[in-house]
């Protein structure tokens, strides 16, 4: 074993069998390599990631490959879900060298960290104009032993292009500028296909979340089609796993038909937010069966024996992607029988030709079953026979930042869907971070129950944050909100660019090369959008202008992006509805079992944003002050500003703010 047996990242513990004398990333290796005077080479991927497997069985696991690997070069491998700051970096690199970028990341650094060459897999021999990998180290190597002018003029110049590439600062986003995102988001929408742009074709979750928001804010019919073909699409696809729930992370075709099979926590937690709010707005049948279906699958299949949420399963089993979720006809017939195979198959979609490889299809329910019953004893039977199959690897490490996604989704699905398992499993997993990520310092991962030794970066700090405030409204608990402060005090006073919104690390973190600032949304939430979102919803609950402040700021710094490529700022639109629509401040004041169907109707009010707390009377947060009773009844109180409307006792009347 290497040294990575000691690490706690589920994606490094599967190279510490290999022949590289691996480091992880460390001031100590750094040191090493300055002492030897030999470059650095970066692997950085993630336990998901079905093409870091495929290199490090080549590669990784090649003895001869190891050998020159140890003697030329210190090796360093990074988990990009502990370490996204370096990722973030050395992704920069990686684009402006090659004009593209992904996983596996392979980049070689001076031994100070500057990069002077980059790329992605590299196959282990010559392949359509790829150099195999050896040929690349042996080229490097060289590089580095007889042109080492030209390596520093490189690095040098690659250095200068990180620190000038910022995103220039914009203004607000309002109105004007929110509505015409949705005409130019809909010239890149696939009207045959739903969703935006060709294949391979990502969830769009925060654009959706935004055009659901502008819908509800202006009645807007074109971005709720949007919105429903998208969903209506992704949800029918073989991207959507038709028998326990769950999105895979995308497609690789245009039709939603074909994914790469892993699983994201993360995408898992905002498609159930999104699923969730089409619901409450269009009262969608297909919606709410999602959103219940996804719940669910994040109970059953990632939350931890610690109460938390894992990070991924994992695309491949039996050295095959995709082969837990494939069938062919013959299957299902052994399943099912003959009668019940053959519908199956036709309801499905699963043909002899097969839709993915080797005759084999994805599940795929294009249209409603016409016997439900059936149905579910089809799937049922299915669902037993799967069980038997070789299970997905799992990432069993909870990610802070990905937590809060899902926290923040299932307390209010649990609401909403009176389911109350939902909401308790948010507020264990709330708790779960609080006893062990937020110690003397926030670490951003932990593993088995026991912290990690990485820092929390900014969108771990915004959305536990968000997820936090969450908890407090379903919880009806003042401490909620003095940890969701503790937080944002931290985001204003560390993370602060004094030219304009944030930076993704604190001031007091490991110093990179380059200090690490990137408001677009791309897989989720920037660190920008998700501190954004928190503290507007923060300033909602205490009215302190402060936290409001540094929200409108963190909006203008990505009003650029937002303005010039929507699609990669849904989440900084999202938030900017909440601002122009308020957000609303609603308090739902009365014993639990009084105040139940008030709170329910308080969360079917789709204003963009909506920040809603249910608890006692008496509960010592400022949304509270001088709200009681009316008549003995429980009372929702509906605010903007902090003024009030009347309040009500009917969740009739209150619905109707919708």
């Amino acid at each position: 074993m290497n040294r990575l047996a000691s690490a706690t990242s589920p994606y490094l513990q599967q190279h510490k069998d290999n022949p590289v004398d691996w480091w992880e990333w460390s001031a100590e290796a750094l040191a090493v390599a300055q002492e030897l005077d030999r470059p650095i080479l970066l692997s950085v991927g993630y336990a998901a990631c079905h093409w870091c497997h495929v290199m490090a069985h080549e590669s990784f696991e090649d003895p001869t490959t190891a050998a020159y690997m140890n003697d030329h070069f210190i090796n360093i491998k990074v988990d990009r879900e502990e370490r996204p700051d370096i990722d973030a970096v050395y992704m920069k690199a990686t684009q402006a060298m090659t004009g593209h970028g992904g996983w596996p990341m392979t980049c070689v650094l001076t031994p100070t960290g500057e990069p002077f060459f980059a790329g992605t897999y590299f196959p282990p021999e010559p392949r359509q104009g790829t150099p195999a990998f050896s040929q690349v180290l042996q080229a490097l190597a060289e590089a580095w032993r007889d042109r080492r002018e030209e390596v520093t003029r490189v690095s040098t110049d690659v250095l200068a292009h990180l620190r000038e590439n910022v995103d220039p600062v914009g203004g607000a986003l309002g109105a004007a500028e929110l509505d015409a995102a949705v005409p130019a988001l809909a010239k890149q929408y696939d009207s045959e296909a739903g969703g935006f742009g060709t294949s391979p074709k990502f969830p769009p979750s925060m654009v959706l979340e935004f055009l659901l928001r502008n819908a509800a804010r202006t009645g807007s019919q074109q971005a709720l089609d949007l919105v429903a073909g998208s969903c209506e699409a992704m949800a029918r696809g073989g991207m959507y796993d038709q028998l326990s729930g769950g999105f895979a992370r995308y497609s690789v075709d245009r039709f939603w038909r074909v994914p790469h099979f892993e699983k994201m926590l993360y995408d898992n937690a905002l498609l159930l937010r999104v699923y969730l709010h089409w619901w409450r707005q269009t009262g969608s049948s297909l919606a709410e069966r999602v959103a219940r279906e996804t719940s669910r699958f994040l109970l059953d299949e990632l939350r931890t024996p610690e109460g938390g949420f894992a990070s991924a399963l994992d695309a491949d089993s039996d050295g095959h992607e995709g082969t837990f979720y494939v069938w062919n006809p013959n299957q299902l017939m052994r399943v099912l029988g003959a009668e019940d195979g053959a519908w199956a198959a036709q309801q499905l979609g699963v043909s002899g030709a097969g839709t993915f490889e080797r005759g084999f299809s994805t599940l795929q329910r294009l249209t409603d079953p016409d016997d439900t019953e059936r149905w579910e004893s089809v799937r049922t039977r299915l669902l037993t026979a799967r069980s038997e199959r070789t299970r997905p690897a799992r990432d069993d490490k909870v990610v802070a930042s990905w937590n809060g996604l899902a926290i923040t989704a299932l307390a209010e699905a649990g609401v909403l869907l009176d389911e109350p398992e939902f909401r308790d499993a948010a507020v264990t997993a709330a708790t779960l971070l609080v006893d062990v990520h937020l110690g003397q310092t926030f670490v951003r991962t932990s593993r088995d129950g026991l912290a990690g030794g990485n820092s929390a970066v900014l969108e771990d700090h915004g959305a536990v944050a968000e997820a936090f405030i969450a908890v407090l409204g379903v919880t009806g608990e003042a401490v909620w909100l003095d940890r969701a402060r503790s937080l944002l005090d931290r985001v204003v006073d560390r993370f602060v660019d004094p030219d304009g919104g944030f930076f993704d690390t604190a001031d007091d973190a490991e110093a990179l090369v380059v200090r690490p600032k990137d408001a677009s949304d791309n897989a989720y939430p920037a660190g920008t959008s998700a501190a954004a979102v928190a503290l507007i919803a923060f300033a909602a609950v205490t009215g302190e202008h402060r936290y409001r402040a540094a929200a409108e700021s963190a909006i203008a710094s990505a009003s650029s992006i937002a303005i010039q490529v929507p699609r990669f700022a849904g989440w900084t639109l999202a938030a900017a509805e909440s601002v122009v629509s308020g957000p609303l401040e609603i308090a739902v004041v009365g014993e639990a079992h009084e105040r139940a169907d008030l709170h329910r109707a308080a969360l079917r009010i789709a204003s963009p944003g909506a920040v809603v707390v249910a608890g006692d009377v008496g509960l010592a947060i400022p949304l509270f002050q001088q709200r009681g009773l009316v008549d003995g009844h429980a009372a929702a109180y509906v605010c903007a500003g902090f003024v009030c409307q009347r309040p009500v006792t009917d969740p009739a009347e209150l619905a109707a703010n919708r």
